[in-house]
């Protein structure tokens, strides 16, 4: 099951599946049942710190937009997944290196994962923070795009960096 957090929310039970004859339905649908729809209702009324869309301040000055959220359990645990776009990070002039934007990534998942979680008294198996340098299609690859990703696991309260 992987829920995701955007603009609006969107659920899918089995990533491989299509939308039913007639289109998606909010309430019901392929196995989908009203437990996954509490959780998510859960997720709707608590505010977090950051909005999807917004702009996060990180250590290194360059600009970093929170794309989405996603909670994954097909690794067998819940995973959540921070994704965002920080154009900065693609080669060339002007570039910030995968160093600087390690130390980011330490950053936002220390004060901006951990508190969303903390919020909603979620627990995660791991924590994933991503940068693409341009938006995304989660599990789809292009050479095109540069992307950096960084495991993490919450120990104490704070993030505690997977080597993968």
């Amino acid at each position: 099951m992987m829920s995701l957090i955007r603009h609006s929310n969107a659920r899918a039970c089995d990533a491989a599946h299509a939308a039913p004859t007639g289109g998606a339905h909010l309430w019901w649908g392929r196995g989908c049942g009203f437990a996954g729809l509490a959780f998510i209702a859960m997720l709707w009324t608590t505010q977090g710190a950051a909005q999807i869309g917004e702009t996060i301040e990180v250590p290194s000055g360059q600009p970093v937009t929170l794309s989405e959220i996603l909670l994954d359990t097909d690794p067998g645990a819940l995973w959540v997944r921070f994704r965002f776009v920080a154009p900065r990070i693609r080669e060339g002039a002007g570039a910030v290196s995968y160093d600087v934007t390690a130390l980011d990534m330490d950053f936002l998942c220390n004060d901006l994962a951990l508190p969303w979680l903390d919020e909603r008294a979620v627990t995660a198996e791991r924590i994933v923070i991503s940068f693409s340098d341009q938006p995304t299609v989660l599990g789809q690859s292009d050479p095109m795009i540069t992307q950096f990703f960084e495991f993490y696991r919450s120990e104490n309260g704070a993030c505690i960096w997977e080597e993968h």
